[in-house]
């Protein structure tokens, strides 16, 4: 039975070999990546080498920006109610503790004051000057004239401007000073072409200009000038006229183009004394410095009247008279008038010490003539008696 059904080993051997069961497969792990750190880099600078270690290294001074002002205009309290205020409109302004009235810029201050309250306390702007100490390279007195007697504090404080290097600026009121002010705080950075403007350059622009002098007179009407005259002198040289014949021109702007090109260089005082100056210059030969007026002041002429005699008293009283009178005059005539006096007065006073040391030398010469006279005529008795 058992070889019936029995497994047969050569069966069983060849089952094997058709039929081989599969070998295990070796589960393979994957192989793990290695991390790489990154390189440091330097943020500074390298350390200088090892021969430099013991060297201490000066860091390079690095040049600051420039401060800048504010674009505000700073004003002192002192000016609370000021009316100037209201008026200033096209630049910011705030209040501020400053040594000055009002602040324009780095370098560049302002004083406000009025001559009326000038009048009433005249020490204030000395102190308000002497407190600034040099702080500031451009110092403006601004000042409001509303005195109608003001010549005499103007005068006086144009003095005290050129001492103590102060602007000394002149306004008649609150709007044109706050004008003055906006001004200087909106050319506080500007340059030198700025401030100054376009200045012509060519022949045509210049002669433009020119024409354009006189009011109401634009630019059509300088074209209008030269085109029609062709040049300059011949515009200058027509009559009322031909000048009412062009394009434009009406009587207002004749009359003010002829008063404009026919009126003197010098104002008409001048030339009433344009005749006495003629005569003046015709002894200007004889004419003494300046320095050495008045009369009463030349060491000459002290000189003289001690040493002539007595009879030349009334002759030297009637040569101090015209010159008394000469200054006299110079005292009553307006400023216009004060050089033209002074050369006067000079050349009268020259003329005078000429003559009165003319007249020294002719009486010391006949002492001299007399005295020598008399030498002689002892010599010649000491010879009679010998």
């Amino acid at each position: 039975m058992d070889d019936d059904y029995g497994a047969d080993d050569e069966l069983l051997a060849a089952m094997a070999a058709a039929d081989p069961t599969p070998a295990a497969r070796s589960v393979q792990q994957p192989t793990p990546t290695r991390i790489q750190q990154p390189t440091p880099q330097r943020l500074d600078k390298a350390p200088p080498a090892a021969s430099s270690a013991g060297k201490v290294v000066q860091p390079t001074p690095q040049a600051l920006p420039q401060k800048q002002s504010g674009s505000t205009i700073l004003v002192s309290p002192r000016q609370r109610g000021n009316p100037v205020l209201t008026s200033i409109r096209s630049m910011p302004w705030e209040y501020s503790d400053i040594p000055a009235d009002y602040v324009l810029g780095l370098g560049t201050c302002a004083l406000f004051l009025s001559l009326k309250y000038h009048r009433l306390h005249p020490e204030y702007i000395y102190t308000r000057i002497r407190n600034l100490q040099g702080k500031y390279n451009l110092r403006i007195l601004l000042t409001m004239v509303d005195i109608p007697n003001h010549e005499a504090s103007l005068k006086e404080l144009s003095k005290t401007s050129l001492v103590n290097n102060v602007t000394l600026i002149l306004c008649w009121s609150a709007a044109e000073a706050a004008r003055y002010i906006e001004l200087y705080k909106s050319y506080e950075n500007a340059t030198f072409g700025a401030i100054r403007g376009q200045q012509p350059s060519s022949y045509g622009e210049k002669l433009v200009e020119f024409v354009t002098v006189p009011r109401s007179l634009n630019k059509s009407d300088a074209v209008a000038v030269v085109s029609n005259f062709g040049s300059l002198k011949n515009a200058i040289n027509a009559d009322a006229e031909q000048l009412g014949m062009l394009n434009g021109w009406g009587g207002v702007k004749v009359k003010r183009w002829q008063s404009a090109v026919e009126e003197p260089f010098r104002v008409k005082k001048a030339a009433k004394r344009g005749a006495k100056a003629s005569e003046r210059s015709a002894r200007l030969d004889q004419a003494l410095p300046l320095s050495r007026v008045p009369l009463r002041d030349m060491p000459s002429a002290a000189s003289s009247s001690r040493q002539s005699p007595a009879k030349d008293t009334p002759s030297a009283e009637k040569t101090n008279e015209p010159t008394s009178k000469q200054f006299q005059f110079m005292d009553n005539t307006d400023d216009e008038d004060d050089e033209e006096a002074m050369l006067a007065a000079a050349i009268e006073a020259s003329k005078k010490t000429a003559q009165t040391e003319e007249a020294t030398r002719a009486s010391q010469t006949d002492k001299d003539e007399q005295l020598s006279g008399g030498i002689a005529a002892a010599l010649a008795r000491l010879r009679e008696n010998d």
